[in-house]
């Protein structure tokens, strides 16, 4: 029994780490490409100066950076939990990403759209209520 707890312990805690770096990294590419400005598809020339912007940028790269640990995570996070607990339960990164819009992007965030993050989150709770684990692993 102590090894289905440590199991559910270690499931727990990168689910958190898979929605923090996931949000974050997001974050961060929005604020990257918010600082580069919008991207023109008008000429082979504009796309590649845009291009080499995106690639000179550290905070795309600290994005890019935090959702490969995000990537990581979840597929160590996969080889431990059901895909169907995995999915839903990361699911309350939707509330961290509208937070952190209207927090560190300045975003308008409606009460319309609150009142769907808080529908999120309640699934979250009641997925977080069931076994991690229902299928016997290999």
């Amino acid at each position: 029994m102590p090894e289905t707890k440590s199991v559910t312990t270690k499931t727990r805690v990168l689910v958190v780490l898979m929605v923090l770096f996931s949000s974050v990294g997001n974050i961060l590419l929005r604020k990257g490409m918010t600082e580069i400005g919008e991207v023109s598809l008008a000429s082979p020339a504009a796309m590649a100066t845009a291009f080499l912007r995106t690639l000179a940028s550290g905070t795309i790269w600290m994005g890019i950076g935090l959702l490969l640990a995000f990537f990581i995570c979840y597929l160590l996070v996969l080889s431990w939990a059901d895909f169907s607990y995995v999915m839903p339960a990361s699911a309350v990164g939707y509330a961290v990403v509208a937070f952190l819009g209207y927090a560190v992007l300045h975003e308008v965030v409606t009460p319309l759209r609150w009142a769907g993050v808080a529908v999120i989150c309640l699934g979250v709770l009641l997925v977080g209520r069931t076994p991690a684990r229902t299928t016997e692993a290999n």
